[in-house]
């Protein structure tokens, strides 16, 4: 059984930075693509950045300019770091993979998201 888990959510104030890791556990064969999500109250969920297995990486315009998004393969883990936060940026963020498990098929897995509120 292959899951998610965020960490590092949680208040922080305008212009200040947030640091959020997802690590990915269980019987795991391969890793591909990374990505975060998020969803601001009453929006839909839109995605924020991607980082691929071979380390290209995307971040939309929302947020280009203030994201960093890396792995680390060893512990298969994704950190996605945003600067100059903004009230706007408030939302849960959800980690993303797609995953080969080491028995079945390859899918798309989801964490189960950690709030992120850009408030003074």
């Amino acid at each position: 059984q292959v899951q998610l888990a965020e960490s590092g959510g949680g208040l922080v104030q305008p212009g200040g930075s947030l640091r959020l890791s997802c690590q990915a556990s269980g019987s795991i064969l391969n890793i591909m693509t990374w990505a975060w999500f998020r969803q601001a109250a009453g929006k839909p969920r839109e995605a924020v950045a991607s980082i691929t297995k071979r380390g290209e990486t995307n971040c939309q315009d929302s947020v280009k300019g203030r994201c960093t998004i890396s792995r680390e393969n060893f512990n298969n883990t994704v950190v996605l770091q945003l600067s100059a936060l903004k009230p706007e940026d408030t939302a849960i963020y959800f980690c993303n993979a797609f995953i080969w498990p080491s028995f079945g098929h390859g899918r798309d897995f989801w964490g189960q998201g950690t709030q992120v509120t850009v408030s003074s």
